[in-house]
C-alpha cells in the first residue's frame, strides 16, 4: 500500500492551518500515511494552540495521525517542508513512498488528494503532481506555468497585447488547462512528490525563502527525466497569500528579488540571469512608456525596476576587490 506523509506548513495562521489539517484528514480516509504540522519559529503562540487543537480532536477518526512539531527557526517556505521531510513518517521516522505538500490556506476536497496518488500510480513518468487551485469564490487561480525565462520577463513586464502574442511559448502563466497535462512547474500550494524525486534531485533549496523554490525543484526534476503533471481532478480551495501577505504588497519584500536572482543564476548563469534583468527592465519601460501615453496608471510599485537592478547587481558588487 502506498503511504503518504502530509505536511502542513505554518506561519501565524494556527487557526487557518487547523482548518487545512481538518480538511487533509478527511482527504486522507483510507489512505495509509500521517500529517506533519510544522511551525515555523512563528512567535504567536501559533504552536501552542496548533497543539491544543490537536489534542482537542484526539477522539475523532484520523487525527491520531497528526503531530505538530516546531522547527526551531524561520528558515522559508522550503526549509519548512524540509525539516518535516527529513523527519519522516511521525511516530517513527519511516519513509513515506510519497510526500504531499498543503500550504495552511489550500483546503482539498474530499477527494483531492486521492486523485493525486491515483494519478501518479497512472503515469510513472510523473514525479510530481499538483493539484487544480480555485479561490473560495470559485474563480479559478493560475497554477500551471512554464518555466522563466529572458523572453518570459520581457512580456510579463511589458503587459503589451501584440508582444504577448509574438512571444505565447514563452508566457510563464499559461493559460487555464481544461484536463490534467505535463507542465513545466506548477503551484506549491498543493503539491505531490515521489520519495524517489527526493532522494535523486534532493530537497528544496534552502538559498530560497520564500517564491521560486518549487519552479527550482520541478526544474531539477526535469532535468532528472521526471514531469510535473497538473491534475484537474484534484480540486483545492486556495485562499492564497494568506503568511506571505502578497495580495496587500505595496512593496516587493527583498527576498523575492534575491529568490529571483538566484534561480536565474542557478538554472542560467550569471549571463543569463543579466540577460533577464536587461529584459524585465526593457519590458518594465515599455509598459510605462504606453502608460504615459494612454494616460493609465502604471500600477506597478515606484521603485521596482530600480530594486530589481539593484538586487541582480548585489553578487557582483560583493565580490568586487576594495
Amino acid at each position: 500500500m502506498t503511504t503518504l506523509h502530509t505536511i502542513i506548513l505554518n506561519w501565524r495562521s494556527a487557526d487557518m492551518t487547523l482548518d487545512a489539517a481538518t480538511a487533509a484528514v478527511t482527504a486522507m480516509q483510507g489512505i495509509d500515511g500521517a500529517i506533519t504540522i510544522v511551525d515555523n519559529d512563528s512567535g504567536d503562540g501559533s504552536l501552542e494552540r496548533m497543539t491544543a487543537g490537536v489534542a482537542a480532536r484526539a477522539g475523532q477518526p484520523g487525527w491520531d495521525r497528526v503531530a505538530v512539531v516546531p522547527s526551531g527557526r524561520n528558515g522559508g517556505f522550503g526549509a519548512g517542508n524540509n525539516f518535516a521531510i527529513r523527519r519522516g513518517l511521525p511516530g517513527g521516522g519511516g519513509r513515506p513512498d510519497l510526500t504531499y505538500l498543503l500550504n495552511s490556506d489550500a483546503m482539498p476536497r474530499a477527494d483531492a488528494i486521492r486523485a493525486l496518488i491515483d494519478h501518479l500510480d497512472r503515469h510513472p513518468r510523473a514525479g510530481i503532481a499538483c493539484s487544480r487551485l480555485q479561490g473560495p469564490d470559485g474563480v479559478p487561480h493560475s497554477s500551471a506555468f512554464r518555466f522563466p525565462s529572458a523572453a518570459g520577463e520581457f512580456e510579463a513586464a511589458a503587459r503589451t497585447g501584440p508582444i504577448s502574442r509574438l512571444l505565447r511559448r514563452a508566457v510563464v502563466a499559461m493559460p487555464q488547462p481544461e484536463g490534467s497535462m505535463p507542465v513545466d512547474w506548477s503551484a506549491g500550494a498543493s503539491m505531490m512528490i515521489r520519495q524517489d524525486v527526493l532522494d535523486q534531485v534532493g530537497l528544496f533549496d534552502e538559498t530560497f525563502f520564500l517564491y521560486f523554490e518549487e519552479t527550482d525543484l520541478c526544474r531539477r526534476a526535469a532535468a532528472a527525466g521526471w514531469q510535473t503533471h497538473y491534475v484537474a481532478e484534484s480540486l483545492v480551495v486556495h485562499i492564497g497569500s494568506a503568511s506571505t501577505g502578497m495580495k496587500e504588497w505595496s512593496r516587493v519584500p527583498d527576498y523575492w528579488y534575491d529568490s529571483r536572482r538566484h534561480y536565474f543564476s542557478k538554472h542560467h548563469g550569471r549571463g543569463g540571469a543579466a540577460a533577464a534583468t536587461v529584459a524585465h527592465v526593457a519590458g518594465g519601460a515599455l509598459w510605462r512608456l504606453r502608460c504615459a501615453l494612454t494616460r493609465r496608471p502604471v500600477d506597478v510599485p515606484p521603485d521596482h525596476l530600480r530594486r530589481l537592478v539593484a538586487h541582480a547587481m548585489r553578487p557582483h558588487l560583493r565580490n568586487r576587490p576594495e
